[in-house]
């Protein structure tokens, strides 16, 4: 395969936009094998900016070679070399690309939760940092390489695939970052008026009535600059107040794992009853590896209408336009959220059926659009 000049453009902004590399910045690049083509790319862009690269390079497949051969000690066991680098690096980019997005499919639930509680620490320092202002704020973006076990995913061709990757992040518009400097002012006036809510509710046929107390919490713009593609507005939950049921849409995957048909129901912000057609005993599992598991980290609203196809990767389904998703786990210490866990695992609703959005009592969302044309909208519909 011919080099795609497109990852020059993605490299350029995952750099300069949403890392913002500086002169003296330590910069860790955290890439699989499949995806070296980008690794350079971006090498040679934090080099351009005056930043220092790190390279830290390993095969997605150590994940699961640990899952099945490690011990208990092994499991549990954390370099404190890992710690002390997200001490002291700048930012980072991580970069999705497997061979094999399946590969974990038949691993023991249970050393995957052990795995995960284990790295909980890694987590908190991910969460501590990214709240910060200034200096020792930690600047990071995950991003997606096209490759074919992804491509097989979204049951598309790679070359499809591809296509749907780099348009998801608007890179084939002549200028990327402004036009996703103009997705965050449209975001900002969805975000100014949600930071005024007591409670947002979701209503889907189907199975899904649930509300969720947000006074006091703060609505995040999410314009590019931690994930790449990007396009939602989120928060974190009062912890004790998430009332009702909810059935989510698609597939929610989670570690190599995928639990269909899942459904939650809520009291007093904990999940009392849970169900799923398939993966039941790993969301079981997931959810009681520790004390905030059951508990709600994030509510969020998709607003990205150019990514139209669910493709069984949470970074491009959960910001699909006309969805919302709510996050099992930890909360960002920046939304006012204050659930610990160390699960972080989203799951995504369509509204594009019937669905709405209601605020204080008021419809804000209808069939996956929004009613303010000042919000974000379809292309179509953009004014």
């Amino acid at each position: 395969m011919m080099y795609d000049t497109r990852l020059d453009r993605l490299a350029n902004v995952l750099v300069r936009y949403s890392v913002g590399v500086k002169k003296g910045d330590l910069i860790r690049l955290r890439v699989p094998p499949l995806a070296e083509p980008l690794l350079l790319a971006l090498y040679k862009e934090v080099l351009s900016a005056g930043g220092h690269p790190v390279v830290r390079m390993a095969p997605q497949e150590c994940e699961e070679i640990m899952c099945r051969h490690g011990s208990k000690t092994q499991l549990e066991y954390l370099p404190a070399l890992e710690l002390e680098e997200l001490k002291t690096i700048s930012g980072y980019v991580a970069v999705l690309a497997s061979g094999n997005t399946r590969a974990m499919t038949n691993v023991d639930p249970m050393k995957q939760a052990t795995m995960s509680k284990a790295r909980k620490p890694v987590m908190d320092i991910v969460m501590k940092r990214s709240s910060l202002r200034g200096k020792n704020k930690l600047r990071w973006v995950a991003t997606q390489y096209p490759c074919d076990a992804s491509a097989q995913d979204a049951e598309m061709s790679l070359s499809e695939y591809a296509d749907f990757v780099f348009n998801a992040g608007m890179l084939h518009l002549p200028n990327p970052v402004a036009a996703w400097r103009k997705l965050r002012t449209t975001q900002q006036r969805l975000v100014d008026f949600l930071n005024k809510a007591r409670e947002i509710r979701f209503v889907v046929p189907g199975g899904t009535d649930i509300r969720c107390v947000v006074k006091g919490r703060r609505w995040i713009n999410c314009d590019g600059t931690n994930n790449f593609p990007d396009g939602e507005v989120f928060t974190g939950p009062v912890e004790s107040a998430t009332e009702g049921e909810v059935r989510f849409t698609y597939p929610a995957v989670y570690h190599g794992r995928e639990v269909t048909d899942v459904w939650l129901k809520f009291k007093q912000g904990k999940v009392v009853d849970a169900t799923a057609s398939k993966g039941k005993d790993f969301l079981y599992k997931m959810m009681d590896q520790d004390n905030g598991g059951r508990t709600l980290g994030e509510v969020a609203l998709g607003t990205n209408y150019s990514i139209r196809k669910f493709t069984r990767n949470t970074l491009f389904d959960e910001k699909i336009g006309g969805t919302f998703h709510m996050a099992l786990g930890a909360a960002y210490p920046e939304s006012g959220g204050k659930n610990i866990s160390a699960m972080h695992w989203d799951m995504v609703c369509d509204l594009q059926k019937g669905g709405r959005i209601e605020v204080d009592g008021k419809v804000i969302s209808k069939n996956g659009r929004f009613v303010r044309a000042t919000w974000p909208q379809p292309e179509s519909k953009r004014k």
